[in-house]
């Protein structure tokens, strides 16, 4: 699936890497759900545009987060 800019509709640069500068850790995506092994997680990419520099960020295991 391609990623179009919002702001300026050109296609985006996609699998970017998204950490935190000066910490070992990262960002993860997360949600708990009912039981207790139904909690999903993930971690982000971010997709850059390279006509005016808006960035967006996703997850590819987007499935997982409907229950």
């Amino acid at each position: 699936m391609k990623r179009v800019c919002n702001q300026c509709h050109t296609e985006m640069i996609e699998d970017c890497n998204v950490s935190v500068e000066g910490g070992f850790y990262g960002l993860k995506i997360s949600r708990k759900g009912k039981g207790i092994f139904k909690s999903v997680s993930a971690k982000p990419k971010a997709a850059v545009c390279p006509n005016c520099g808006y960035v967006a960020f996703y997850i590819d295991e987007y499935k997982e987060f409907k229950f």
